[in-house]
């Protein structure tokens, strides 16, 4: 249907309800004829397959109409969600249908309806209407019971003017406005997804109260636990109760059996018995009290038991569990997870972040979007094509799996495949055991539980992270179930409905075997280290030689101590020097994964550049095949100063091997889209470092050589030294205003420095034995010699004759050649260095410029900076220009601190900008650049 036959149709229908309006107001006009003679073929006529034409599965249908049965107290689902087909469960949006009658304007009991689903759902904008009234809301946030209709209402249409509205309605809610991305910007414009009440935000809240309420009532009847059984304890009773009250929400339990549970007797008692019910339906490990020795003997408050129960329902609960993503589950879990409880002595509670949490700076959990491409680019290519008993042998494993984001990931693709695939080869059609679709179109529990034992694996270090991924799994499994599907499939496969995930999700740390033992550590600390061997967790898997898929996002930093270092030293063999967590796992991956596997990780960055990870970079692509990588220069974790990118990796070499490389993505539809370039390992391997320039691309690339083809490199003719770390700056640095003498020297640090200029010359350092080794070289200092700043957005450059003494956050640049540290010859420097020139290859090797980012420029990547070798006469003439110039700004600037009538300093800035520019058209100049390479270094440098 065109754009004009829809407009047409609405046009129809709006002649329609204005023609008959105050009978579609009398009570017996109902919302389901309002739906049936309105609201359907409203967004039928925007393009959405209402009656499902197209005979999708029903797990898969565009449309679905969310019918279910209301209990009392229980809001009901809304009338409709939309999603694109063959999208999976995602809601796009959520309609809420009213019948004519009800005031939607100030009916603030439907706006919450809708609100509380759509924010449960994470369906961030949806649709109030009962025809007469278009009302949209903006859902990001969680909404309060008391809040107005008016709350959160991003635009109201009267139907009449739905017409004159068309565009602005057809071009985000229609079916073709969302499949061109023209929703997704409208909800990134309209919805405040940052803001505090979040859901998964939201939610963290309410299990740190419930952790709190149960941590406080356990510590206080049960004097005899300690705090690793308290941690277990309160952990598994709120797993317990989230995946009960998810079952009821879905209609496979009964609902308010908890409340009930919680409302008479001995409260923790009959949540027992629940519990031990839970284990002969589901046998899913949660509910093991074999292995479980805790919990059945502890005693808690009724009245701790019943707040926290009534905090899961409505109409205390802000949430709704029936349409609630797993993954946000998961999200909320992993900053949970980063807390841990300790017993005071008095028997009270305290929780606080653990020892690595802290030093990370917080938990950042990884976005959906992340996981979904990684999954798509590695499981979706591994099983493309496959049959489901060929895609049994597929193993995927996360070696640091959290709260579980990126097996949920995995599995939620897996069970997608599977859907797509029975539904397309007819097995929909088939009788009792041969049929693996639930009356709802989903998969069974059966069929869920076949592929999650047989391809999904996961090791934390962190037990209650364990328990936290086997939970999401569980709930996945769940997903689609009623109560009546539950019981048809245990009568039908005489099994008990969940799997028990113990020998697929393992508790112990990835990068330490057992032969850790062998130190004689005492055992109190091997608890603590937790060794795990995989070949010994997992022995069939490496019977068929490991993992066909590694993903994660591993993490970053580390707190490790002598023996740990010492351990990591002699058994990774691309450790040098600083290392970092993510390197450990990188290595391990590829250990764990078969040839014709895959890693693909989140990381860090300055992996790609940092001289440190060199030895692991060399590695990567000498004795591996690193397929792609995928810079980013949006923000993808809140922390702004972790840059990261995507690395995709085979550990079979390839000696043709080609790198896809996406940098510069700034988007999910660019992450998604096909733009890239290719990079040869070759060209890799020739760098001295191994460094991987993703912002190299083959524009670039035709300039760089042609640099490169004329220069030495920093490297080769200066020293390029790391200056001064005193570890206090309180004692050994200081200012003043009159000379200090020995041991204070005359010292610069970053914020000393502009380009051709020093800001702050009253700064002493003192100087003396306390200096680590590396620093007591005085020739470093005294001597003639650039200072460029460590970090900032560019190149930042200035000219010392002082021989002050740098601090850490400067870098020292001289001649090798004697002979060449004159005040000329380091003029000349300075101006190549501070040209928009030799900012362009910094910025393509070393720094993503992103807005408002923390960047650093290290010395690796300062040697490779190209610099011109003037032998011949006219190099030697532009070179002059040069140095004529660059005294002209140090000249400029000083004068510049010294003027206070304004008039007289734009005069000195405007100077100062043409002589800047005259440097820009000089270098370009000397370095032979074509009108077309200067539009490209300009362009580029100037992002």
């Amino acid at each position: 249907m065109s754009r004009d036959q829809a407009k047409a149709i609405i046009e129809k229908l709006v002649e329609r309800f204005a023609e008959h309006r105050k009978e579609y107001h009398l009570a017996d006009y109902n919302e389901q004829k309002a739906r049936q003679d309105f609201i359907n073929p409203f967004f039928k006529a925007l393009g959405w397959d209402i009656d499902n034409e197209k005979g999708d599965s029903e797990a898969y249908r565009e449309v679905i109409y969310e019918d279910k049965v209301v209990v009392k107290g229980k809001a009901k689902a809304p009338d409709y969600g939309f999603r694109l087909s063959g999208s999976g469960k995602k809601r796009l949006f959520y309609v809420e249908a009213k019948k004519p009658s009800v005031p939607l304007k100030t009916n603030k009991e439907s706006a919450y309806q809708l609100r509380r689903y759509g924010s449960s759902a994470q369906a961030h904008v949806s649709i109030l209407t009962n025809f007469e009234d278009f009302i949209i809301y903006d859902c990001s946030k969680v909404p309060n019971l008391n809040d107005a209709a008016t709350v959160a209402r991003l635009k109201h249409i009267h139907f009449e003017d739905y017409v004159k509205e068309f565009d602005f309605i057809y071009d985000i809610f229609s079916h073709e406005a969302v499949t061109k991305g023209r929703f997704d910007k409208f909800v990134q414009a309209s919805a405040t997804k940052k803001g505090t009440d979040t859901l998964d935000k939201r939610f963290v809240q309410s299990l740190d109260q419930w952790r709190k309420y149960l941590a406080t009532s356990f510590a206080v009847n049960n004097k005899k636990i300690n705090d690793e059984e308290l941690n277990f304890a309160v952990q598994l009773t709120i797993d317990r109760l989230i995946f009960l009250r998810f079952c009821e929400d879905r209609s496979v339990e009964p609902y308010g059996q908890l409340q009930k549970a919680a409302s008479k007797g001995d409260a923790y008692k009959n949540l027992l018995d629940l519990f031990k019910q839970a284990d002969d339906k589901y046998n899913s490990g949660l509910f093991d009290f074999g292995k479980d020795k805790i919990t059945t003997s502890l005693k808690i408050d009724n009245k701790v038991i019943k707040n926290v129960i009534d905090d899961l329902y409505y109409p205390k609960c802000n949430y709704e569990f029936s349409v609630m993503p797993v993954e946000i589950l998961g999200n909320a879990y992993e900053q949970f997870l980063g807390k841990v409880i300790r017993i005071t002595p008095s028997r009270g509670v305290k929780i606080e972040e653990k020892p690595e949490v802290r030093k990370a700076g917080g938990v950042y959990y990884t976005p959906q979007y992340v996981v979904d491409y990684i999954v798509k680019n590695t499981v979706g290519k591994l099983i493309d094509g496959k049959t489901p008993k060929e895609i049994e042998k597929i193993k995927i494993v996360d070696p640091s799996c959290g709260s579980g984001s990126f097996l949920l990931g995995a599995f939620e693709y897996l069970l997608s495949y599977h859907i797509n695939w029975y539904h397309n080869k007819g097995f929909a059609e088939k009788k009792g055991k041969d049929n693996p679709f639930t009356p709802q179109g989903t998969l069974t529990t059966h069929e869920k539980k076949r592929i999650l034992l047989s391809s999904i694996y996961g090791v934390d270090i962190d037990a209650n992270a364990v328990e936290v991924t086997k939970l999401s799994l569980l709930l996945k499994c769940m997903e689609g179930e009623t109560e009546a599907s539950i019981k048809q499939q245990i009568i039908m496969f005489h099994e008990r409905v969940l799997p028990d995930l113990d020998n697929n999700i393992k508790d112990g740390n990835s990068l330490v075997d057992t032969d850790y033992y062998d130190e004689q550590i005492d055992l109190g600390y091997e608890r603590k280290i937790k060794p795990f061997s995989w070949k010994k967790g997992f022995p069939e898997i490496f019977k068929s030689g490991g993992f066909n898929a590694v993903i994660g996002n591993p993490p970053y930093g580390a707190v490790y101590d002598d023996h740990q270092k010492d351990y990591f030293v002699s058994h990774y063999k691309t450790v040098e020097g600083r290392y970092d967590n993510f390197e450990l796992f990188i290595e391990k991956g590829i250990k764990l994964a078969e040839k014709n596997g895959v890693l693909s990780f989140i990381i860090p960055s300055p992996f790609l550049t940092n001289l440190y990870s060199r030895k692991l970079r060399q590695h990567i692509v000498s004795d591996c095949n690193l397929k792609e990588v995928v810079s980013f220069s949006m923000q993808v974790f809140e922390d702004p100063t972790v840059h990261t990118c995507i690395i995709i990796v085979s550990p079979t070499s390839d000696p043709k091997g080609k790198v896809i490389v996406k940098n510069n993505v700034d988007s999910i539809h660019k992450l998604n889209s096909n733009e890239h370039f290719e990079m040869s390992q070759d060209e890799i391997k020739k760098n001295a470092n191994f460094v991987i320039d993703v912002f190299i691309n083959p524009i670039a690339k035709n300039i760089i050589d042609k640099l490169h083809s004329k220069s030495k490199t920093l490297g080769d003719v200066c020293y390029i030294r790391q200056c001064i770390k005193t570890g206090d700056d309180e004692i050994y640095v200081t200012s003043s205003n009159s000379k200090l003498k020995d041991p204070w020297k005359k010292s610069l640090r970053g914020k000393s420095i502009q380009r051709y200029n020093t800001v702050e010359t009253d700064l002493y350092l003192k100087y003396g034995d306390w200096l680590a080794r590396n620093w007591k070289n005085k020739s470093f200092y005294e001597t003639n010699k650039i200072a460029i700043r460590e970090t900032g957005k560019r190149i930042t450059a200035t000219l010392d004759l002082d021989n002050r003494y740098f601090l850490s956050s400067i870098y020292a640049i001289y001649f090798k050649q004697a002979e060449l540290n004159n005040e000329n010859d380091l003029k000349f420097l300075l101006g190549i260095l501070n040209s928009e020139l030799a900012n362009y290859f910094i910025k393509l090797i070393a720094l993503n410029l992103t807005e408002g980012a923390f960047t650093k420029v290290r010395t690796n990547q300062l040697a490779r900076l190209p610099i011109i070798q003037t032998q011949s006469k006219g190099s030697l003439s532009l070179k002059n220009e040069i140095i004529k110039n660059v005294d002209l700004l140090l000249k400029l600037n000083s004068e510049l601190k010294e003027v206070k009538l304004h008039t007289k300093t734009d005069q000195i800035k405007q100077r100062i900008e043409h002589s800047e520019e005259k440097i820009n058209q000089t270098v370009y100049e000397l370095y032979e650049l074509t009108p077309a390479e200067i539009k490209v270094v300009e362009g580029g440098a100037n992002e």
